[in-house]
């Protein structure tokens, strides 16, 4: 029988770290191939739908790369190594995720986000504070940002141009994975967030999706 390995707090610390570093420079391989690889046969696209896509995947990147600083934040944070792995496990779906939008940013010739550190320090700091609050609270805060990213992909989905169907494949994946994380985390044991602290999240996600479009 193999027993798990117990990491140190500076073992948990220097990976973490070194995830984000990858995470914001690198390119991180997907461990599953993107929705977007059977669609072979797409009319083309015009310069100004080529920018309405390259625009939206690029803050659907930037969401991502959120998540991935949200999920190593509170992974690292709880003391719980079953709710650590719940953690790894959704991070390692949403890593996906990053490498698919990436893939069609690429693919339609544009670039993802230059304030990427910043995003990613930015959500790394909220997820720690969530973190500390407590599991309970820790993981009412991923049911809330799932739900609210769930709902971000849903209007992607209804402006993106119709004949892009590649980019509209990843899209509709990731909200459906998303949709799935909010759930398994409420089964978790989840306890709701207030009100207040909702609407400030959705606040701060106007403000990252409204400068990414661009930046």
């Amino acid at each position: 029988m193999t027993s798990r390995i117990k990491l140190s707090k500076l073992d948990l610390l220097l990976a973490s770290a070194d995830h984000g570093l990858r995470t914001v420079f690198g390119k991180p391989p997907a461990a599953r191939a993107s929705p977007a690889k059977s669609i072979v046969d797409e009319s083309a696209l015009s310069p100004a739908e080529v920018r309405l896509s390259a625009a939206l995947m690029r803050v659907n990147h930037v969401g991502e790369i959120c998540a991935q600083a949200l999920y190593q934040s509170q992974a690292l944070l709880t003391r719980d190594p079953d709710l650590r792995a719940h953690f790894a496990q959704a991070a390692k779906e949403e890593l996906d995720h990053l490498a698919w939008t990436q893939q069609r940013i690429d693919e339609l010739g544009s670039h993802t986000s230059r304030l990427r550190p910043l995003w990613y320090g930015g959500a790394f700091a909220i997820g720690s504070l969530a973190g500390l609050a407590g599991d309970r609270n820790s993981l009412g805060f991923v049911v809330e940002t799932e739900r609210q990213v769930e709902q971000h992909l849903a209007t992607h989905l209804e402006r993106l141009p119709l004949n892009d169907l590649r980019s509209r494949a990843i899209v509709a994946q990731m909200k459906e994975e998303e949709a799935r994380h909010a759930a398994e985390a409420l089964d978790a044991g989840a306890r709701p967030l207030s009100a207040p602290l909702g609407k400030l999240m959705r606040l701060a996600a106007r403000v990252m999706t409204r400068t990414a479009h661009y930046i």
